[in-house]
């Protein structure tokens, strides 16, 4: 809908220079609107860190209930639907790059998180030495569109502790 009144008045002016002002004026309010979506998945991301550390409270051993670090024992693991290039891809398009702050060119990350019996994820931890860039990848992999197919243990469904690096590139 914005968009949409932001074009209609860019298509009735006939000045340039007026043009060019509309024009910036939308770049610098979709930014805000960014900004401001980004507040919000932190305050988001807060709550759904604190309700998984209440679960963990709750039932003590959840975390490491069912994980196995025996590679033998697992019979298939998690996978994302078009494999991890298609995961990388879409945490690339999902992360917000306005909201990381770094001085270095390069930051990078490692993501851990667990794939639930149900293909969901949980307990997603960014680490890495840029505090910015680790909360906006565990966003990022919190706000995936998928479900991955489940780790499969003795014919069963279980969970499993996925780990993914990321690396972004600051361009100027």
């Amino acid at each position: 809908m914005l968009n949409k009144e932001f074009k209609k008045k860019f298509d009735a002016e006939n000045n340039t220079f007026k043009k060019q002002a509309i024009k910036g004026d939308f770049l610098f309010f979709m930014k805000k609107m960014d900004s401001i979506e980004n507040t919000a998945l932190i305050g988001a991301l807060l709550k759904v860190r604190n309700i998984e550390d209440l679960q963990i409270l709750k039932t003590p051993g959840a975390l490491s209930q069912h994980l196995t670090d025996k590679p033998t024992a697992i019979e298939k693991v998690a996978d994302y639907p078009g494999g991890i290039n298609s995961l990388r891809q879409e945490v690339a398009n999902l992360l917000y790059v306005d909201g990381v702050n770094s001085d270095s060119k390069t930051v990078k990350t490692d993501v851990v998180f667990i794939v639930e019996k149900d293909g969901s994820v949980s307990n997603v931890h960014a680490e890495g030495d840029n505090f910015t860039f680790n909360r906006q990848a565990e966003i990022a992999l919190y706000s995936i569109s998928e479900k991955f197919s489940p780790a499969v243990v003795k014919g069963d469904p279980a969970r499993f502790r996925f780990r993914i690096p990321l690396t972004l590139t600051m361009t100027d």
